[in-house]
């Protein structure tokens, strides 16, 4: 009956330590950006930068141009940027 119980607390250990080691690793935000991007993320990374560059351009023009359309500027610079980051930052699923 005691030998049993050892058995059966064996298989509980091994059990317990492979799934520990089975637990996905965590990646670091540089693993995050340099690993393969989704094409629909790609695209998404591709407009925020276009945002960014068209806000870039309303907000330094070198002529007059309204307070609104120099904060509409602003406002997609903020947009871009966050788009870009966040699309860049998303990973494949093999690779998480």
């Amino acid at each position: 009956m005691k030998s049993s119980i050892n058995q059966v607390m064996d298989e509980i250990k091994i059990i317990k330590t492979t799934a520990k080691k089975a637990k996905p690793k965590k990646m670091s935000i540089i693993e995050r950006m340099q690993a393969p991007t989704p094409k629909f993320f790609r695209v998404l990374r591709n407009i925020g930068l276009c945002l960014v560059a068209a806000g870039g351009v309303l907000v330094a023009s070198p002529i007059a141009i309204p307070a609104a359309v120099v904060t509409i500027g602003g406002y997609l610079i903020v947009a871009g940027s966050v788009a870009t980051a966040v699309a860049q930052t998303a990973v494949e699923k093999g690779n998480n």
